[in-house]
């Protein structure tokens, strides 16, 4: 049975291969040949994808995404469709769940978002609570570092704490769109924002949503 993993995988590897390698993405100076380097070096190279959380690495890792994105466009395209080596931890269909469902969904929709003309992608039920889930775990730590309280509300009510400081704001919108507003596209999300006017602006401007 496909998983949303692999389904995601397909679907990034697609949109990048449609929009070419020097498109636009949401990824602030990255052009689609960079996110698609970005991808595969976290997949082949855990040496230096430690580098995107740990300083001591991010030469390592500047280096390893300059070889892979002077790659052909297509090959990257292809080891982003063929997934990981076959001994990496990826492999497992629970970590793969578990670390590349969200990662592949918002690279998509930083490939998808930033071209001119782009339209919502209509997403099912099931896949909407699958990515909820996720974003109940991860809220705390996403949200951790908003200068605001921050509360992410489902059109039907359920809600989910970011930040419990003051004054709060309240996102509301399907977890697809919460989900890229935690993960700090907040000018592409499409939530409505309630609160205080001068936090609401904070929130939405500032860099302090994602890791």
């Amino acid at each position: 049975m496909s998983t949303f993993a692999k389904r995601e995988r397909l679907l990034l590897a697609e949109l990048l291969e449609t929009a070419g390698p020097d498109a636009p993405t949401l990824c602030e100076g990255w052009q689609t040949r960079d996110l698609a380097a970005h991808v595969v070096v976290r997949e082949r190279r855990p040496d230096a994808a430690g580098g995107l959380l740990i300083k001591q690495l991010a030469s390592r890792l500047d280096k390893a995404m300059e070889e892979f994105a002077a790659k052909p466009y297509e090959e990257l395209i292809q080891l982003i469709r063929t997934g990981p080596p076959r001994f990496s931890p990826f492999q497992l269909k629970q970590i793969d769940e578990a670390s590349n469902t969200i990662e592949f969904y918002v690279h998509g929709e930083d490939v998808r978002r930033a071209q001119p003309d782009w339209t919502a992608r209509e997403l099912d039920p099931v896949f909407q609570d699958a990515l909820w889930s996720r974003l109940e775990r991860t809220a705390r730590l996403m949200g951790r570092g908003t200068p605001t309280g921050l509360v992410l509300r489902r059109p039907d009510g359920r809600t989910a704490v970011a930040n419990r400081g003051t004054p709060v704001v309240t996102a509301t919108g399907e977890p697809s769109e919460l989900l890229l507003f935690l993960y700090g596209r907040q000018s592409a999300a499409r939530v409505d924002l309630a609160g205080d006017e001068d936090a609401i602006t904070k929130l939405h401007g500032g860099k302090q949503l994602g890791i």
